[in-house]
């Protein structure tokens, strides 16, 4: 019997009995469940650089915004309020569209 001892997304014991198989879960509390969607969010980031092609990486993605979103939520934010704080930021300093890679900077000036 494997142990898995992780955060899952809120559907997977229902498929997963749907294959007739049986599982144990428990219910986080607020303090499980925002150290646990941190360890989630690694393991997310992990699998999303180990990603072998574009399909894959995007599958990850995707994995990676819905904990971002929970994050949102545990931290007292709604996903439009995170969406426009980071509006916000790339107004004042801008994306990351333009490539720009920074090699140093001269303090001397």
């Amino acid at each position: 019997m494997p142990t898995y001892n992780k955060l899952v997304r809120d559907k997977i014991p229902a498929i997963i009995e749907l294959t007739g198989k049986s599982c144990r879960t428990k219910l986080l509390d607020d303090e499980q469940y925002a150290r646990e969607l941190n360890t989630k969010l690694k393991e997310e980031m992990s699998e999303y650089f180990g990603a072998n092609h574009a399909g894959e990486a995007l599958e990850e993605l995707a994995d990676v915004l819905e904990v971002i979103r929970a994050l949102a939520a545990v931290n007292g934010s709604t996903w439009d309020e995170l969406e426009a704080l980071r509006e916000k930021k790339a107004e004042q300093r801008g994306g990351f569209q333009e490539r720009v890679y920074l090699i140093d900077v001269d303090d001397e000036a």
